[in-house]
């Protein structure tokens, strides 16, 4: 037996928008509502008044070029109209049947849209994040009415388990092993958390999902739910996301008003539940044991392992832990099959990443690509390359713990193992692309000096060796630097590497590593010089002041 009102409530909203000749969307994302995209709807539901029946007008979730917001989609045509304003929106609904204001709009041949394989982001910039209803028309809820009835939970774990299907949170342990872990634990409860606590420099890819599509996270967290016997879920979120934090909360009333919450959802007998926790902001307290920490009231910091979360986590239960993007894969993958993910990808990395493309690149925005993909593909197709014809220097994924790729390896292939391989990290999908213009050495001191300040404290190769490498990396930008300062950074980042206590420290000194490995050079100029490379660092005045 299945609950027939989902689909009923599908069915009525297709025939509801058939009538309508133009869907117009307009991105009600962070990053276009800072630019007045909302004062921009109004400007284009007075500029249709007369045409209330053709035109439907909706608020959508980021639309991937958020440097150009705002951003206008037109649905039947395929084309997105960029920095959209006030005042010439009634020209664009004017002009829409012309080819005046072609230099303001992108189509779906744009490389940028045409290059990516949306699994994750399938309904950004499509559904109204804020009704629940849109959601179900475009397929919502399926995958969760496919589990609480056809299903098993070892069945849906298989499924996971085929997938290949690795975590997004950075360090792709693989999520079905995760799940099996938890189905298997012992004691009297089970918990389900989702990890919003983005925290890294330039990402946003897990703050723009939730901003934009909700409910696909709330549906794979309460399938994870049935799948390892959990009843209870929270969802961790930083408060600097207020917008996500807001939708979520609608979502999660919505859910529960629907049935898709709480007690005997869709008429089964599975019962489940999701509250949302609010973060502080702490950049520790994205790692596993320190989120605990503070989901429970205590201070965020991190605890040894063994135990791990799966065997002994919240409140001492057994936990499932695993991020945004990972949860928001879930529902494709049951609606469509493991075999069917594991088709995309290489053969270690499946299916596809989110990215956030900051930095030195004319594309700014959120992307989808499938893994093995090339770098210079991200950077040069989809980014569209360096801004006002400068040359590329290095790329930094994985955020503040992960390290800087220079040009030579523009052609590998983007997948966990490659990265690993020169010394950086997937992370989360934060990706800083860095020009000519850039001095690496302050690149390193700059995302070492986030380190420092984020970390709790708590085991002292963190709290005093980040500082040190910090006051070395201060010394060498200011031109005092010597070559017994290199000698020493490289011992401090094994040292710090290998005696952390959790994976803030443990990654912390990549940048700095990855630098010296790959820019030697600029350290050298720095120390034996006097000189910064890039005219970043201000030597000379220091140089002028010493003497």
């Amino acid at each position: 037996m299945t609950h027939p009102d989902i689909f009923k409530i599908a069915d009525n909203r297709k025939k509801s928008e058939k009538n309508y000749t133009e869907k117009i969307h307009v991105c009600y994302a962070a990053g276009c509502l800072s630019a007045r995209s909302d004062a921009v709807k109004e400007s284009i539901i007075k500029a249709i008044e007369n045409k209330k029946g053709v035109y439907l007008v909706k608020e959508v979730g980021c639309l991937g070029l958020c440097a150009k917001g705002p951003l206008v989609s037109f649905q039947s045509k395929g084309e997105i109209y960029h920095t959209v304003t006030p005042e010439n929106a009634k020209e664009i609904i004017d002009n829409l049947n012309t080819d005046k204001l072609k230099h303001r709009k992108f189509s779906s041949e744009f490389p940028f849209l045409r290059r990516q394989k949306k699994i994750v982001l399938e309904n950004m910039g499509i559904i109204d994040p804020e009704d629940i209803e849109d959601y179900i028309r475009h397929g919502g809820y399926k995958a969760l009415d496919k589990v609480l009835y056809t299903m098993t939970p070892s069945g849906v774990i298989r499924e996971v388990i085929k997938s290949n299907l690795r975590g997004r949170g950075g360090a792709g342990y693989p999520t079905g092993l995760k799940w099996t872990t938890v189905s298997k634990a012992g004691g009297a409860k089970k918990f389900i958390i989702c990890n919003a606590d983005e925290g890294d420099p330039g990402a946003f890819m897990d703050r723009s999902i939730l901003e934009g599509d909700p409910h696909k996270v709330i549906e794979g967290i309460i399938i994870a739910g049935f799948a390892v016997g959990a009843t209870q879920g929270y969802i961790y979120i930083r408060s600097e996301y207020p917008l996500a934090a807001h939708r979520l909360e609608i979502a999660l009333k919505q859910a529960r008003k629907y049935g898709l919450l709480g007690k005997e959802i869709l008429h089964s007998t599975f019962s489940f539940d999701i509250n949302l926790r609010m973060g502080a902001g702490a950049f520790v307290c994205g790692e596993e044991t320190g989120l605990i920490a503070s989901v429970e009231g205590r201070r965020g910091t991190p605890r040894p392992r063994p135990p791990y979360p799966a065997q002994e986590g919240l409140w001492r239960y057994s936990t499932l832990i695993n991020n945004v993007e990972t949860f928001a894969n879930i529902s494709p993958i049951i609606l469509n099959g493991g075999e069917w993910y594991a088709s995309i990808g290489t053969e270690s990395s499946k299916g596809t990443k989110v990215f956030a493309l900051a930095g030195r690149i004319n594309n700014t925005g959120l992307i989808e690509v499938p893994m093995g993909i090339t770098l210079r593909e991200i950077v040069y197709d989809i980014g569209g390359g360096i801004p006002d014809g400068k040359k590329f220097k290095a790329i930094q994924t994985g955020g503040p713990s992960g390290g800087c790729i220079p040009e030579q390896f523009l052609d590998m292939t983007v997948d966990y193992e490659s990265l690993k391989e020169v010394g950086a990290i997937m992370g989360s999908g934060g990706m800083i692309i860095i020009d000519e213009t850039s001095c690496m050495v302050d690149v390193a001191r700059f995302f070492l000096e986030f380190c420092m300040s984020e970390s709790c404290g708590k085991c002292i190769s963190c709290r005093v060796g980040t500082a040190q490498m910090y006051h070395i990396l201060m010394k060498i930008c200011l031109g005092r630097g010597t070559n017994s300062d290199l000698k020493q950074l490289e011992e401090l980042c094994d040292y710090i590497t290998n005696s952390s206590l959790c994976g803030l420290g443990q990654t912390a000194p990549n940048p700095v590593r990855s630098t010296l490995r790959y820019f030697k050079d600029e350290y050298n100029a720095h120390i034996m010089e006097k000189k910064c490379p890039a005219g970043v660092c201000e030597i000379k005045k220091e140089m002028e002041n010493t003497e």
